[in-house]
């Protein structure tokens, strides 16, 4: 069993690419691109959710492995992939960050969604308004309906009265 088992890896081995792929030089990347698929997909989340200090530590992380991935023989240009994506990524993170929170973005989001709120408010009330509106003429209506069943009640009992 220990043979066969022995020959297998010898043979997938002797082909580069299964040698490739059965090394630490692709499983270290590809289990690490969950990172900056992770950041790519956090880029479309509110700016009020970023963590500065995380987002400097995965960018300086980044920055090594990257350094790391060019000094190791062979280099390994997957890992530099892999860290160049979250690279950018965790700077465009950064920037969102310093923008929402240093630079306004954070007072301009809030005065938006005030906006959004008193639009909605007002157009909430002029819809409450116009159903007013057509229950006061509901109501009117209804008053008339009734007003003209009276008199004619009341015609109805004056002529038996009369009669």
């Amino acid at each position: 069993m220990a043979a066969a088992l022995s020959a297998l890896n010898a043979k997938i081995r002797s082909h580069p690419v299964l040698n490739y792929v059965c090394s630490t030089h692709f499983w270290g990347p590809v289990s690490n691109f969950g990172i900056p698929v992770a950041a790519v997909l956090d880029t479309q989340k509110d700016p009020e959710l970023i963590s500065g200090r995380m987002t400097a530590a995965l960018t300086l992380y980044s920055a090594t492995f990257m350094r790391y991935s060019m000094a190791v023989t062979p280099r390994n240009y997957l890992l530099l992939g892999c860290h160049f994506v979250n690279s950018g990524a965790q700077l465009t993170q950064g920037y969102r960050y310093l923008k929402y929170w240093n630079y306004g973005g954070r007072e301009a989001t809030l005065e938006q969604r005030a906006k959004e709120s008193l639009t909605a408010s007002k157009l909430e009330g002029q819809e409450l308004l116009a159903d007013a509106k057509a229950g006061i003429s509901n109501v009117e209506q209804k008053g008339k309906e009734l007003i003209g069943e009276a008199k004619s009640k009341a015609v109805e009992l004056k002529d038996k009265v009369v009669r």
